[in-house]
């Protein structure tokens, strides 16, 4: 498979890596990581947006979505959690107005509709399911090492914290695992209306950056 279907840079956009930390280590002084509802592991964000006025939209449940997943040598897929409408994401937390998240925010949401918009914690030595999600994904990378990777189908990525954006096609199965000793932070966006690796008329040669995989 093309590793052009399966991430793509977005070209013209990069962000100041270190103000990116700064802003990360500054709220987790104040705000602790939620943990979903409890009914899987490995899954720790901080909400940027929310349905307006609906505060319970940036926890539990809504902290994870509708997903599709082989759980057993059967290899029949199942569908799991809920289906969360991506759309209705629309309103920036005001605890974070002042934070260079918000410039962050608004800058992408220039280029392209946010659903939820999260910052994810992957624990040192821990991996996703195989699963594959209904919407791309939208991924800046904060905290890395050389040990976070990307599967996708039957290749390999390793997105570098060098302030730029990509998007990783969730739409196709995938996993994430960090064998590194430290949390890997990305800032990470739905992208509920793209159809970027659908049109084959797309064309993003230039802006495409292949590592050893």
């Amino acid at each position: 498979m093309s590793v052009k279907s399966l991430v793509y840079k977005v070209p013209g956009v990069s962000f100041d890596i270190n103000r990116l930390v700064d802003t990360y280590q500054e709220i987790i002084q104040k705000k602790k990581f939620d943990q979903g509802d409890g009914s899987v592991s490995n899954i720790d964000s901080i909400a940027l947006n929310r349905i307006p006025g609906n505060e319970d939209s940036t926890k539990g449940k809504f902290s994870w979505g509708l997903y599709w997943t082989k759980p057993d040598q059967s290899g029949q897929e199942k569908s799991r959690a809920h289906h969360i409408d991506e759309k209705k994401f629309t309103e920036f937390l005001p605890e974070f107005e002042n934070t260079y998240f918000k410039y962050v925010y608004e800058t992408l949401s220039r280029r392209y509709a946010l659903g939820r918009t999260r910052i994810l914690k992957k624990a040192p030595r821990s991996t996703l399911s195989w699963h594959r999600d209904p919407e791309l994904r939208l991924h800046v990378p904060i905290i890395t090492n050389p040990g976070c990777r990307f599967v996708i189908e039957d290749r390999s990525f390793h997105l570098p914290a060098d302030g730029h954006a990509w998007i990783v096609n969730a739409k196709k199965y995938h996993n994430f695992f960090n064998g590194g000793e430290e949390d890997r932070i990305h800032l990470v966006a739905t992208l509920p209306y793209s159809k970027l690796f659908d049109d084959k008329k797309n064309t993003y040669d230039q802006f495409w950056h292949t590592w050893g995989h």
